[in-house]
Formats: structure tokens, C-alpha cells, sequence
């Protein structure tokens, strides 16, 4: 699941001032790690590969993720990120029976 918490800046609108505050926003918060690049899955034990659809993934994106959960946090060892492509990613992991919920980012 995607989470868009922040604006899109079109590519351009009629008043050029306002166009210019929005880029200036959209900078300001990228600087300060305010990014459109996160969201969240949760992973089925009775599997061992959880696609994450999201649009903003490519062949070549980072998917870093971080546990939410104590459970989760004791997966970890046992995930990887199995492959990525335009528009998904697969993570691979263990059989369990937990509650593991995760956030992630997607880099490039």
C-alpha cells in the first residue's frame, strides 16, 4: 500500500509565482526526507513471497523495509528482497505464524 502524504508538483500551471512555491515546497521537503516513496505490507505466514504492488517501483529500485512490530523485528533475518520490477517487488521470507507488519521506502 501506497501512503502519497505529500503534494505533486504539476509541470506547470498558469501562475507562475504559485508554480514556483510549489517547487520550492516540494524541494524543501524532499531535503528534509519528506518523500512520496513509502507505505506498508504485512507478510502471510502461510507463504514464502509477498508482491507489493506499487507504481512507483522499477527494475532498478532499493526497497529498504523496517519492522513494526516485535514480531516483525524478529523476522527480519529471514527476509530479503526478492526481485523488483516495474511497478512491484517481491520479499521473500520464512513460514511463520506472527503478526508482521512492515514500512518501507523505495529508492530510483
Amino acid at each position: 500500500m501506497a501512503d502519497n502524504q505529500f503534494l505533486n508538483v504539476p509541470l506547470s500551471i498558469p501562475d507562475h509565482g504559485q508554480h514556483l512555491r510549489l517547487i520550492s515546497s516540494a524541494l524543501n521537503n524532499t531535503i528534509d526526507g519528506k518523500l512520496n516513496s513509502t507505505g506498508s505490507f504485512d507478510t502471510d505466514g502461510t507463504k514464502t513471497l509477498k508482491t507489493v504492488i506499487d507504481a512507483r517501483c522499477g527494475g532498478n529500485s532499493v526497497v529498504l523495509f523496517v519492522p513494526m512490530t516485535v514480531d516483525a523485528a524478529g523476522e527480519i533475518p529471514h527476509m530479503w528482497l526478492a526481485a523488483t520490477r516495474s511497478g512491484e517487488f517481491d520479499v521473500g521470507h520464512r513460514n511463520h505464524t506472527k503478526n508482521v507488519l512492515y514500512r518501507y521506502v523505495i529508492i530510483g
